[in-house]
């Protein structure tokens, strides 16, 4: 096994691959050797000494594709150092700070399968315009209208840059 970290992503819009690039980074700038992938292009994790994985949030829950890869390699996860995050829009709103505790349940079916050393949960980004949907940029736009979020980007870099310092020796394990 070598020394490299695994960052992977599971991503609908683009906030999420940027959270986990910025992850990757600054481990990277920090000492280690890192891989900042996708999650549908991780066929195989015994190459890495520990993995770092998030998801975005959609309707309270990791994407589909985020929960097979933990699935698919829950022995292996289980086996090393392991932490996960979220991107969402919930963590915008005003008075974000009391959902945290509500987000964070979100990431129950991770903890179910594997144990993560440590959460990272980071706001995310809200781009009307990539939205596919027409559906879902409508309900969107209403949402924006409301006042229930803002459209634009709301990630926190400086937190983010913290959480990956804070997982460097955690990983090291």
């Amino acid at each position: 096994m070598s020394e490299k970290i695994l960052v992977t992503y599971a991503s609908r819009f683009g906030s999420t691959a940027g959270v986990a690039e910025a992850l990757g980074k600054t481990l990277a700038e920090n000492g280690a050797q890192v891989d900042v992938l996708p999650m549908q292009a991780v066929k195989d994790i015994s190459a890495y000494r520990a993995v770092v994985a998030g998801s975005a949030i959609n309707a309270g829950e990791w994407l589909p594709e985020a929960m097979h890869f933990v699935r698919a390699h829950r022995a292996e996860l289980q086996n090393k150092p392991f932490a996960a995050f979220l991107v969402c829009m919930t963590l915008t709103m005003r008075n974000a700070q009391q959902y945290r505790g509500h987000v964070s349940t979100w990431l129950e079916p991770v903890r179910t399968l594997v144990r993560p050393v440590s959460e990272g949960l980071f706001a995310g980004a809200l781009d009307i315009a990539r939205i596919p949907s027409f559906g879902d940029r409508l309900k969107f736009r209403i949402s924006v209208l409301m006042g229930v979020w803002k459209a634009g980007d709301h990630r926190d870099w400086n937190a983010i840059r913290a959480w990956a310092m804070e997982l460097k020796p955690l990983l090291s394990r």
